[in-house]
């Protein structure tokens, strides 16, 4: 790997852009692009496994939740790396190189219609790829932008603000970009332009790579003899067993069963740890606090194997069963990805704004609340495509698949931002990383979970009412749930005790 250390050790302080570090939006256009890659990749996915690969719509619902599932589960191994041995800007850099090149390979070895064997071998190849960079790059990003701001710079969560934007806004172009070309010219047009896209948000990172004025390195250590030949080889065999790790999850996307077992026996032994830390080691309020991020962690999968539809069943039930001619031109099902990103952009203004309005009011719900109403939106999404599902074989008007959409972007809004914000406000400052880490291990819970609901509406191979049985079934559960948790929200905001919270010295005093 290339040594950033002598370009960045030249102070760039004063270099701002409407009054925000230079390397935010260094930050903002890598993110971009990367998503760019994940969405619009992830828009045909189904729809290359059914269509090229001929593979029934279980079998390619199941590659999808195995493959979304280590997606999510993988930072936290990413993070820790990154942490102790790499630093967050080493992570980046090789996590964007295992993604451009899984994109790569899948495109390279697209091979004849029909036929599997190598080819089939080689898109599990370039997915594990795919997955062991993600597990790199994702959560190591992030802890980038953090790093540009003192803990109490007040520009530290509009920093966030705009570093989310940049991610809808890749959100919303892969899936238009990536699903034209893919579905209307070819598959190996589609994940090509996924690779060269994480190629561009390579190169803007190398080049401009000075604006991050130094963050993300490890911090310097006394050197005695020997050290630095240690730390190149800690390096090298990080890299190699990357490697290695690619040939594993090649294992892992072709065997749903294992991945069940690994989710469910790296999930019992977080959650047991954590108890443990929490009733042996936390004082009584601390411990309360951990118990409620914990049950909000324990609605994520819930949340998650519903709105993951939109990858799976509802990508299919869109190509099927919805009316997409716009002006005589019929709309590629994959463009219909990118709504979702788009209602995002859209509305995180005016949910800010919303909230805000409310807390000076008085009137803002609580962080439980908003996550009944989260369950409850989303829900109320499937029944609304449900009622407005044409009779008998004619076409589903594409309006009610966009109000489904908005119902979950709107759900989404009450639902991860918030999230993301209890796990660093609600945790301890010795168990941070592991509640954030725990979050995303119950977001990869929920899109395995999302796989089983998708495989339960049977795509082409059940009966045509099948999957509106199905989304009936998961909407008015939701519903239900919603309403269960906006029940019991009073006493979870009694264990969060938000009045010591109040009290206690800000994070920059520590």
């Amino acid at each position: 790997m290339a040594n950033f250390a002598p370009v960045d050790q030249q102070p760039i302080a004063a270099r701002t852009l409407l009054g925000h570090p230079r390397g935010l939006f260094l930050l903002f256009f890598t993110e971009l692009w990367e998503r760019f890659s994940y969405y619009g990749m992830r828009a045909i996915l189904v729809f290359y496994l059914t269509k090229h690969f001929l593979l029934s719509t279980g079998s390619a619902f199941a590659i999808y939740g195995t493959y979304t599932s280590l997606i999510y589960l993988t930072p936290v191994i990413g993070g820790y790396l990154a942490d102790h041995f790499l630093g967050a800007r080493k992570a980046v850099l090789v996590g964007g190189i295992f993604i451009a090149i899984g994109h790569l390979l899948i495109a390279l070895l697209e091979g004849p219609a029909g036929q599997q064997g190598l080819y089939l071998n080689g898109f599990y190849l370039g997915l594990a790829a795919i997955v062991i960079g993600t597990g790199f790059l994702k959560a190591n990003i992030s802890v980038l932008v953090g790093q540009l701001y003192a803990r109490d710079d007040i520009r530290r969560d509009p920093a966030f603000s705009i570093f989310y934007m940049g991610i809808n806004t890749g959100a919303w172009l892969g899936p238009i970009v990536i699903g034209i070309l893919g579905e209307t010219v070819g598959w190996s047009y589609g994940f090509g332009a996924a690779g060269v896209g994480m190629l561009i948000g390579l190169g803007i990172f190398i080049l401009f790579r000075r604006e991050l004025n130094g963050v993300g390195t490890l911090p310097e250590q006394p050197r005695v003899s020997g050290d630095a030949s240690r730390g190149r080889s800690h390096e090298t065999f990080i890299y190699l067993g990357a490697i290695v790790a690619i040939g594993v999850v090649w294992y892992l996307i072709r065997s749903q069963g294992a991945v069940g077992v690994l989710l469910v026996a790296f999930s019992a032994l977080t959650v047991a740890y954590i108890v443990y830390r929490s009733v042996w080691t936390l004082p009584p309020v601390e411990r309360d606090r951990v118990f409620a991020a914990m049950f909000l962690i324990a609605l994520s999968p819930l949340f998650w194997a519903l709105f993951e539809q939109a990858g799976s069943s509802l990508n299919v039930f869109t190509d099927q069963r919805v009316d997409r001619t716009l002006f005589g031109w019929t709309v590629p099902a994959s463009v219909f990805q990118s709504v979702n990103s788009a209602f995002i952009i859209l509305l995180a203004p005016v949910f800010a704004g919303l909230w805000t309005w409310l807390a000076r009011r008085r009137a803002e719900p609580s962080v439980p609340l908003k996550f009944g109403i989260g369950l409850c939106l989303v829900g109320l999404g499937f029944l609304v495509l449900v009622g407005g599902v044409a009779p008998g074989t004619a076409l589903t008007p594409a309006v009610f698949i966009i109000l489904l959409y908005l119902l979950h972007s709107m759900a989404e809004l009450c639902f991860s931002p918030i999230g993301l914000s209890s796990m660093t406000r609600l945790s301890v400052g010795s168990m941070t990383g592991l509640m954030m880490g725990t979050w995303f291990l119950a977001t990869s819970a929920g899109n395995f979970v999302a796989a089983l609901i998708a495989q339960a509406t049977g795509g082409q191979n059940a009966g045509p009412d099948t999957i509106l049985i199905v989304y009936s079934r998961i909407g008015w559960s939701a519903v239900i749930a919603g309403g269960l948790v906006a029940l019991v929200s009073p006493w979870v905001v009694r264990l969060m005790h938000l009045d010591a919270l109040t009290r206690s010295p800000p994070p920059a005093a520590r």
